[in-house]
C-alpha cells in the first residue's frame, strides 16, 4: 500500500484492513476536527446519515489534500492515482483503506455509483496540469468535476436521484465553486492559478499579465461584475432545489445559496478588489444566515402558498395529527376561526422570543398554545398599564367575569366586555373544551396578576411559592394539556419546570423589580445572607446578594432537573416545543451563573445565534431528558439546604 506520509490527516489513520468499527471512528473524527464546517451540515440533517457523510467528506478530504497539499506534482498526481486505484478496489468489494472501509457501507447502503467519486479525482489531476482557463466553458467545465459531483453525493445520501434534482443541484454547485473563486483570486495568484475566464477578460481590456501583475483598476471591477452576475443566475437556476427535498437539508441547501450569493454580496461591497484582497464572511453572519433559513422555515409551516409547493413523493413524509381534535374548529362558527386569527395576531405582535417554539406544534396545538397566550398576554397588559390601582383591580375582576360567561354560555352584552375578551375567549373556550383544560387555571393566572397589584414582599418561600404557581404553574398546566398526557405526574412535573421559570426570571431581574417597588425573594433568605431591600438598588450585586441569589439558583436547579421528566410524559410531537422552552430558561440561568450574578447592569440574555441554534437542535436535534438542560458548571454551586415542599394553588 502506498502510504502519503506528507499528509496531516494520514497520521491518525488507522492501519489498513481494519475493523469497520475503527474506520469509522476514524472518518468520524476527520470531520468532526478538521476546519471545514461538515459537522454542522450533517448535524442538521437525520442523525442516522451522520456516519454517511462522515464517510463521504474523509473521501473527499483525502483526495483534496492528496491534490493539494502535495507540493510536488508528480507525488501528487502518483498519490491521486494510488486513490482511484483504492476506490476500484472499494467497488470491487475489498477495501483496504480506513476511508474505504467506512464508505463501503455508504456506498452499498446508499446505491451510490462511482462516477461521482472519480469525477472528483479528475478534477483535482487537472489541478496539477492547468493553470489557465482560456474560456468561460473550460471554468464551468471544471466545475462539473470539481464541485457538481458533490452535490450529487449529498443527494445521493438523502435518497434522491432524479435527474431533475441533480440538475438543479449541478447549477448551485457551480455557482458556489465560482463565487468561491472570485473570493479567493489573490490566494489562488500565490499558488500560480488563474480560474478567472481569459476570455471574458479579455472582453473588459485585460490581458493575462495584468491579472498575474495584480493590476486593479476599472477594467477589473467591470470584469468581477460580468462574472458576479452569471454566477447570481446561476444561484437562481439552483434555488427551486430547496423546496423539493426534505425540510432539513433544504435548511443546508438555503444556507449554501445564501452563504455563496453574501461572498458576491461582500466582494461588491469591497470594491470588487480581489487581486489583492479577500473578501470573507464573519461568523456573525453565517449564523445570520442560519438563523433567517430556519425562522423561514417554521414560518413556512403555516404558509398554504409554500406547501403548495411540496413535492406529492414527499408529503407522506410530513407529521399528520389525527383524531378528533386535530380539526377542533375546522367546522366551527366563522367568528372561532376569526378568533384564532387574532390570536395569532397578538402574540406576533408581542414579539416573544417563543413565539417561533409554537411552530414546533402541528396546527392544532399551535392554535391552542396562540389562544392561550393571547388571553395571558391580555392579562398582563391589564396589570402592567397604567398607575391607577383600582382600575386595575377592576379590570382584572371584568376578565375573571367575561371568562366565566364563555365558559358557560351565558350572555353578556359586548359594551360590558373587557377590551379584547370578544377577540380571543371563543378561541380560547374553544381550546379549554378540546384539551379538556380546568378553567380554574386560568382564574389562579388572574389571581397572579392581581396578587402584583398589591403584594409587594414575601415573607417566606411557600409564600413565594404560591406566586409563582399562579404565574407561572399555570401556564405550565395548561400548556401541557394541550402538549397531551395520560400520566397524571405530567402535572406535577409541569408545576416544577413552572417554578423554575419563574424563579430564573425572578433572579435576572431582581434589580429591575426593585426600581418598581417590588421584592420577590423571600424575607427569610434576605436574612440568612445579611441582605437588606436597598442592597438591590445599588450600582452592583454586593458579595451578599450574589450568595442570595446562588441558594435561589440551586432551588430553580432542583426544579428543573426533577421537571425535565416532564418531557416523556406528553405526546411525542409536541416535545421539540417544551424541550427549547425548558433548554433556553435553562441556559440563561447558566449564563447568570457563569457571569457570578452580575445581574445590576445590563439585562443578561441570549444572543439571537444562540436562541436560533436552540430552535434548530429542537426542529432536528436529539429531544431527550439527557440533552433538554443547559450544562453549566455545578462546582460554581453552593448547596443552599433544602426545603419542604408542598403544591401551591
Amino acid at each position: 500500500m502506498l502510504r502519503p506520509h506528507e499528509l496531516e490527516i494520514a497520521q491518525k489513520a488507522p492501519p489498513p484492513a481494519c475493523s469497520p468499527a475503527a474506520a469509522q471512528y476514524y472518518t468520524r473524527w476527520l470531520a468532526t476536527h478538521h476546519y471545514e464546517n461538515f459537522n454542522v451540515v450533517s448535524w442538521l440533517l437525520p442523525k442516522q446519515l451522520h456516519q454517511h457523510f462522515y464517510n463521504v467528506y474523509a473521501y473527499c478530504r483525502w483526495a483534496d489534500d492528496l491534490g493539494d497539499e502535495i507540493p510536488d506534482n508528480a507525488r501528487a498526481l502518483e498519490l491521486l492515482d494510488w486513490w482511484e486505484q483504492e476506490l476500484n478496489a472499494c467497488y470491487e468489494g475489498h477495501p483496504s483503506h480506513p476511508v474505504f472501509i467506512a464508505l463501503r457501507e455508504t456506498i452499498v447502503a446508499k446505491d451510490i455509483p462511482k462516477q461521482p467519486f472519480a469525477d472528483l479525482l479528475r478534477a483535482f489531476r487537472q489541478d496539477q496540469t492547468v493553470k489557465r482557463y482560456p474560456t468561460w466553458d473550460a471554468v464551468i467545465g471544471y466545475c462539473v468535476y470539481s464541485a457538481n459531483p458533490v452535490g450529487r453525493l449529498v443527494l445521493y445520501l438523502c435518497g434522491y436521484c432524479d435527474e431533475q434534482r441533480q440538475h438543479l443541484s449541478d447549477a448551485t454547485c457551480t455557482a458556489l465553486q465560482l463565487a468561491n473563486f472570485w473570493q479567493d483570486i489573490s490566494r489562488d495568484l500565490e499558488k500560480g492559478r488563474i480560474y478567472l475566464p481569459l476570455d471574458i477578460a479579455a472582453i473588459h481590456g485585460l490581458s493575462e499579465t495584468d491579472i498575474v501583475e495584480r493590476r486593479f483598476d476599472q477594467r477589473y471591477a467591470a470584469l468581477m461584475k460580468d462574472l458576479i452576475a452569471r454566477t447570481r443566475a446561476l444561484f437562481a437556476e439552483g434555488l427551486p432545489l430547496a423546496k423539493m427535498v426534505d425540510a432539513r437539508l433544504s435548511i443546508d441547501l438555503e444556507v449554501f445559496s445564501q452563504g455563496g450569493l453574501a461572498v458576491l454580496n461582500a466582494i461588491e461591497a469591497s470594491g470588487y478588489d480581489t487581486l489583492h484582497y479577500r473578501p470573507s464572511i464573519s461568523k456573525a453572519k453565517q449564523v445570520s444566515l442560519l438563523s433567517r433559513s430556519l425562522l423561514a422555515h417554521l414560518a413556512a409551516k403555516i404558509s398554504p402558498a409554500r406547501a403548495q409547493h411540496v413535492p406529492p413523493e414527499l408529503r407522506s413524509a410530513t407529521p399528520q395529527t389525527t383524531g378528533p381534535i386535530a380539526t377542533h374548529y375546522t367546522q366551527a362558527s366563522p367568528t372561532i376561526a376569526t378568533s384564532y386569527e387574532e390570536c395569532h395576531r397578538i402574540a406576533k405582535a408581542a414579539r416573544s422570543n417563543f413565539y417561533y417554539a409554537f411552530f414546533l406544534l402541528p396546527k392544532s396545538r399551535r392554535d391552542g398554545i396562540v389562544a392561550l397566550y393571547a388571553f395571558m398576554r391580555l392579562i398582563d397588559d391589564v396589570a402592567d398599564e397604567g398607575d391607577d390601582l383600582t382600575a386595575k383591580q377592576r379590570g382584572l375582576a371584568n376578565w375573571r367575569a367575561a371568562l366565566d360567561a364563555a365558559v358557560t354560555g351565558s350572555d353578556r352584552a359586548a359594551s360590558s366586555l373587557p377590551l379584547g375578551a370578544a377577540e380571543v375567549l371563543p378561541a380560547l373556550v374553544d381550546t379549554m373544551r378540546c384539551y379538556h383544560m380546568p378553567a380554574r387555571y386560568l382564574h389562579d393566572l388572574i389571581s397572579g396578576a392581581e396578587m402584583d397589584l398589591t403584594v409587594r414582599t414575601y415573607p417566606t418561600f411557600d409564600r413565594l411559592r404560591e406566586y409563582c404557581y399562579r404565574v407561572a404553574g399555570t401556564v405550565g398546566l395548561t400548556c401541557t394539556h394541550i402538549f397531551g398526557f395520560t400520566d397524571r405526574r405530567a402535572l406535577d412535573l409541569a408545576e416544577k419546570l413552572g417554578l423554575a421559570f419563574q424563579l430564573t426570571n425572578i433572579i435576572r431581574d431582581v434589580h429591575d423589580d426593585h426600581a418598581l417597588g417590588r421584592i420577590y425573594l423571600p424575607e427569610e433568605d434576605l436574612q440568612r445572607y445579611g441582605v437588606s431591600a436597598q442592597d438591590f438598588g445599588a450600582n452592583e450585586a454586593t458579595l451578599g446578594v450574589r450568595e442570595l441569589l446562588r441558594f435561589e439558583a440551586d432551588h430553580a436547579w432542583q426544579n428543573y432537573e426533577e421537571g425535565a421528566a416532564l418531557l416523556g410524559l406528553i405526546d411525542p410531537e409536541s416535545r421539540p416545543t417544551l424541550w427549547l422552552l425548558t433548554r433556553t430558561y435553562s441556559a440563561l440561568l447558566a449564563r447568570i451563573e457563569s457571569l457570578d450574578f452580575a445581574v445590576f447592569g445590563q439585562r443578561v440574555r441570549l444572543s439571537r445565534a444562540e436562541k436560533m441554534l436552540f430552535i434548530a437542535q429542537a426542529r432536528f436535534g436529539r429531544v431527550t431528558e439527557e440533552t433538554i438542560l443547559e450544562k453549566c458548571d455545578r462546582d460554581r454551586r453552593r448547596s443552599g439546604g433544602t426545603r419542604s415542599r408542598r403544591r401551591a394553588g
